[in-house]
């Protein structure tokens, strides 16, 4: 006896096609036995029964066996999505006879489609986390230029004069660095200046002298790292600590000694007062 082509198709693939075409049947019986009043109160029951009619040919063994993993999975997509939109119960119920057949003729397909989803959504996730990271920092440091320049506009700036690279506040314990143009470009965080009878000279003054690696040989040789002379009695700004006052220059943290060494140029202008 001649084998059809059925016949040929293994036998777990037979028995979950055989399965699914019994839940079909069920569900189109169901769709049809329904009374007339409820069909007229529920017009879906029409087209339900007909997408199960005509799944029933597209999901056929020999149909199925045709196609490629990924057309077998995206029918069975575009189907259960049809369903689910006319009647949910009837795609609940279809569902689990659908994924039998197609895994019966597409051994582990269910398993690796829904791997391949999880990664897909897990990707999508992590991209959107790196946008929302991304724009949350752009977010952020416009926040800071914004305060950054709300702080620059509100700065009290005393008489100091617009064209000074460099204002000190001796009473004030303050100083910064402008642009030239009254606009402040940095203040320090913290300075100190001569103590009485070593006080820090006030005036206009200019920038004379810049030594990276100094020391002070008056003070045994004491280290004055970054510093910015203003005058030729051996006044500057250099790095120190500020909890102390010093012997007439100014003193200044570590970070702000590099910046102040960095952006004062020769004969710049130093205002004190």
């Amino acid at each position: 006896m001649t084998k059809t082509w059925f016949s040929a198709v293994p036998v777990g693939a037979r028995r979950a096609f055989v399965a699914f075409v019994a839940v079909l049947v069920m569900a189109i019986s169901m769709m049809g036995s329904a009374p007339s009043a409820q069909a007229q109160q529920n017009p879906q029951i029409e087209q339900i029964s007909s997408q199960l009619n005509s799944l029933s040919s597209d999901l056929s063994v020999e149909k199925l066996a045709a196609r490629s993993r990924d057309d077998a999975w995206n029918l069975r997509n575009k189907w259960l999505s049809d369903l689910r939109k006319l009647n949910p119960q009837a795609e609940t119920i279809i569902r689990p006879a659908i994924d039998n057949a197609m895994n019966a003729i597409f051994p582990g397909l269910k398993a690796e489609k829904q791997r391949e989803e999880r990664l897909a959504r897990e990707a999508a996730a992590r991209k959107l986390a790196a946008e929302q990271a991304r724009e949350r920092a752009i977010a952020e440091e416009a926040a800071r230029r914004a305060e950054a320049e709300r702080r620059r506009n509100s700065f009290n700036v005393g008489p100091c004069p617009r064209d000074a690279k460099v204002c000190v506040d001796i009473d004030g314990r303050r100083t910064w660095l402008q642009d030239g143009k009254g606009g402040v470009t940095y203040v320090a965080p913290a300075m100190a200046p001569g103590r009485p009878g070593q006080d820090t000279p006030r005036g206009t003054f200019y920038v004379n002298r810049k030594v990276k690696d100094e020391i002070s040989y008056e003070f045994n040789n004491a280290p004055m790292p970054w510093a910015v002379y203003f005058t030729y009695n051996g006044h500057a700004f250099h790095q120190g600590d500020p909890s102390f006052m010093s012997a007439g220059c100014v003193r200044l943290p570590a970070d702000a000694a590099q910046r102040f060494f960095n952006t004062l140029q020769i004969g710049d202008k130093v205002f004190i007062y």
